[in-house]
């Protein structure tokens, strides 16, 4: 009996291993909030700012340090050495500039001016030694004057407390002339203990208002308000406290965008005749509970700050735009009202429809809705769903209809607490516009290089919302809608280069060329060929048929990782965290690492989003590796360090990566948790052995949002051995289009559309299967199957047919350059700017007016 007893033993020990008992959830060893380093971002290029916000808030109460610049854009940067005062409201990570409005700033003398031009003004030298930033406050101490600076807010009010030296002059500027371009402003004087006023200003948002009041804790006993050389007031006062009522001074202030009576009423319902210390705490309270939103464990102090900056950052915006009694204002600008959802602004959707909104999925399926819902209000109030809308001002920022995938993955994960028929027409209102280059991509399948900028990165990404409009039409069981953009979803393949293997910008039926995958030019977004050629997040598996299997895919991202990490053609400071080409510090190249997973070498990915994780990641102002983008930057870690990532928001997929963490768990608003375990982690160990999910063997490397949202447990085995975990042929994960699969349209492999005496143009297609039709002028279509000699003047017309299904029909006119001129040049142009090369001038061809364009 001994020996069965024996085997009975090791087979219990062996299910367990494969089926271990639940564990308990990640429990925190402090408060949460203490991990969280708000400077992490605010140098290098990361553009946050340190201060006092809410989750979501409407009040960002942060110190001011740069006026202007691209490193300015949240107007701090940790560099700087002087303090210009402390402003309301602030941008987290963008690349462009605005807010800062409302300044306020403590001093000892009534000074006008904020001494940037280096005369005496009211800025103060600070030291980083003095200074605090934690969730829900901020503390300084400036350095000239001695007095002690503490912020804390509520959502759309904040408390300053200014400490002054003992029997020292105590003096107040209010500066609504900071930064942006005043249009209109007004101070007004209720009393001696407050004040109230507006600002109507001009920067990126073109027409934005902000009222405030604000209550002095003690009389102010002197006044004085500035008069610009024209005459004006109401841009800047001074406020003169009698010093011997004490060395302390408290200011409470509301801010709307509606009116004063909304900013009035608003400090009141939240602060009220609440202390500092209380608003402080509750803050700090508020946050803790966000925070324990997902708690990891892990002996690293260093991952646990960066991770829990990161989910802090990624509940800086978007912002509340809304006041507590339910009223807001519009994309029309009039003011609207309803106590149905809550109403926000700051929707940078290029960057966070990758992996923040899906994060909100999961963390914030309310708060989820609320953004839906007020998407559908501006589609309402300004006739469009925004791309990246500011106070009530479409920006006319980025490319993309982004709104149309946030709203596609969320409906498709069983988030719809709105109208989702109203949603599906703004998604197809968005979608079938004329403009940026859609009238084209309509009619031909993509957008021609001449007819509009940013061609290629255009076309790929509506490709993609198309995509996800499709998804949600067959969802709702709208079928024709669904064949209508499932088709358009595929143009991606127009504007692929087989013999170059990338994407690339093309005329109507000609490439862009000279081609350099490594050039940055105005057929791209912020990045260069190298760093869109791997989006197709749409169709992966189609893009993998398109360049020639799963082993291609592999070598074209080793390439990818290992190319030279330099760019050519025009500076583009967006593109930074290189490794080769990838570039982490600009949204494009977010889930290029995780691609080697449907390439069949997860191990591959583990090895580069570890890289990323621990070298691209750090806990220091400029640990950040290119701006925090309103969260996106920081929403990839948040998902990268628990282990996977969501490559194609619209799926219910998350592709696994390589965890960082021993446990965490996410704490669900269904009330139920997901945790994570990674057995044997260290440095070394980050490649996966085995998955278990509730105890059950993964059946790909990826899992689905169900698993997350219904609770359970997911188990990684981990060691140093870059083994054959899910390489084996079914283990992949697969995002195909399967169905109305349409025939790309051809191009022109060789030839030139401007000539002296003739030229021979040969045809292609990225489907060598295609049968290509052309005519010249108004003659009948003819097959093509040897190169074609034009030696005059032409009209060429192309399409292609494959059983049965035809492309686009695409004509380009050849011009015949008179061979009696001739032209010279003695100055070097940029390739992006070269019109049609040496002949230009002289090849008859008009060009366009839009210097961003390839025939300017």
């Amino acid at each position: 009996m001994k020996p069965i007893r024996a085997s009975l033993f090791l087979l219990i020990i062996f299910y367990g291993c494969l089926n271990p008992a639940e564990v308990d959830p990640a429990q925190k060893d402090k408060p949460l909030i203490s991990y969280v380093n708000p400077f992490i971002g605010t140098g290098g290029h990361g553009h946050t700012y340190p201060g006092a916000t809410m989750p979501y808030g409407m009040m960002q109460l942060s110190p001011d340090t740069r006026l202007d610049g691209w490193d300015g854009c949240s107007g701090y940067h940790y560099s700087d050495s002087y303090i210009y005062g402390f402003s309301h409201t602030h941008l987290s990570g963008t690349g462009v500039s605005d807010y800062g409005d409302i300044l306020l700033m403590p001093t000892n003398a009534i000074q006008f001016k904020n001494g940037a031009d280096g005369e005496a003004g009211y800025r103060a030298p600070f030291q980083h030694e003095n200074e605090t930033a934690k969730p829900g406050y901020y503390q300084v101490l400036l350095d000239s004057t001695g007095i002690n600076v503490e912020l804390t807010v509520s959502k759309r009010s904040g408390i300053h407390r200014y400490r002054f030296p003992e029997n020292s002059t105590q003096v107040v500027m209010l500066d609504l002339d900071h930064r942006d371009e005043v249009l209109d402003s007004r101070i007004d004087t209720i009393s001696k203990t407050e004040i109230t006023g507006y600002r109507h200003s001009k920067a990126w948002a073109t027409n934005q208002k902000l009222f405030f009041n604000i209550q002095f804790s003690k009389p102010y006993n002197f006044i004085a308000l500035y008069e610009d050389k024209s005459g004006e007031k109401g841009v800047k006062a001074a406020f003169e406290f009698d010093p011997e009522t004490g060395s302390d001074l408290e200011i409470k202030i509301g801010i709307s965008a509606v009116d004063e009576t909304g900013a009035k009423n608003n400090l009141e319902r939240e602060i009220g005749t609440k202390t500092f210390e209380e608003i402080k705490e509750e803050a700090q309270s508020v946050w803790e509970t966000q925070l324990e939103k997902i708690v990891v464990e892990s002996n690293n102090s260093e991952y646990k700050t960066n991770f829990y900056t990161a989910l802090y950052h990624t509940m800086l915006a978007p912002n509340l735009y809304q006041d507590a009694d339910g009223r807001y204002r519009g994309m029309d600008l009039e003011i609207h009202e309803t106590q149905e959802f809550d109403y926000y602004t700051v929707f940078s959707l290029w960057d966070t429809y990758r992996a923040a909104h899906p994060l909100y999925t999961i963390l914030e399926q309310d708060r989820t809705n609320d953004f839906i819902n007020t998407f559908l209000a501006k589609y309402e109030e300004g006739g469009i769903m925004p791309i990246w809308d500011l106070s009530a001002c479409y920006t006319g920022c980025m490319i993309g209809y982004h709104a149309v995938p946030v709203i596609a993955d969320a409906y498709l994960k069983g988030i719809k607490d709105y109208d989702a028929d109203k949603a599906l027409e703004a998604m197809m209102h968005s979608a079938d516009q004329n403009h940026l280059g859609l009238e084209s991509y309509k009619a031909l399948g993509f957008i021609p290089v001449e007819e509009e900028s940013e061609s290629v990165s255009k076309t790929l990404e509506y490709a993609y919302d198309d995509w996800t409009i499709a998804q949600m039409a067959q969802a709702m069981k709208k079928d024709d809608i669904y064949e209508k953009y499932i088709k358009r979803a595929q143009y991606y393949k127009n504007v692929y280069d087989p013999e170059s293997g990338f994407m690339r910008g093309r005329f109507r039926n000609s490439w862009f060329a000279p081609f350099d995958p490594y050039e940055v030019n105005f057929n791209y977004t912020e990045a260069n060929s190298w760093q869109y050629s791997f989006y197709v997040p749409q169709d992966v598996n189609g893009y993998i048929n398109m360049i020639g299997g799963k082993e291609e895919l592999e070598r074209r991202l080793d390439d990818l990782f290992s190319a030279e990490n330099e760019t050519s053609g025009r500076e583009q400071a967006d593109i930074t965290g290189l490794i080769g080409q990838y570039a982490h510090g600009n949204e494009p190249s977010h889930h290029m690492a995780y691609l080697y997973n449907f390439a069949g070498k997860p191990h591959k990915a583990m090895e580069r989003v570890h890289q990323i994780l621990t070298k691209l990641y750090t806990n220091s102002p400029d640990g950040i590796s290119g701006n925090e983008d309103c969260g996106q930057m920081s929403a990839w870690y948040v998902f990268s360090s628990l282990g996977f990532y969501p490559v194609t928001p619209g799926t219910n997929q998350y592709i696994i990566g390589t965890p960082l963490f021993d446990k965490a768990t996410i704490n669900l608003e269904n009330g139920k948790q997901f945790t994570i375990v990674a057995h044997d982690l260290s440095s070394r160990n980050i490649y996966i052995e085995s998955t278990r999910m509730n105890g059950e063997k993964l059946e790909g490397s990826f899992i689905t949002h169900e698993d997350i949202i219904n609770g359970g447990q997911l188990n990684f085995y981990m060691n140093d051995n870059p083994a054959i975990w899910m390489s084996r042929e079914g283990d992949q994960p697969t995002t195909e289009i399967t169905d109305h699969l349409i025939v790309p349209t051809p191009y022109i492999e060789k030839g030139d559309v401007a000539f002296k005496e003739n030229t021979t143009v040969s045809l292609g297609n990225v489907d060598p299967a295609v049968d290509i039709y052309y005519r010249m002028n108004d003659e009948p279509f003819k097959i093509y199957n040897d190169p074609i000699l034009i030696s005059e003047a032409v009209t060429l017309s192309v399409y292609g047919e494959k059983n049965g299904i035809k492309s686009s029909e695409i004509s380009t006119k050849f011009y015949e350059i008179d061979p009696n001129r001739t032209i010279a040049l003695g100055t070097e142009y940029a390739n992006q700017y070269n019109a049609g090369g040496d002949d230009a001038l002289i090849d008859g061809i008009l060009g366009t007016k839009d210097f961003r364009t390839g025939t300017w």
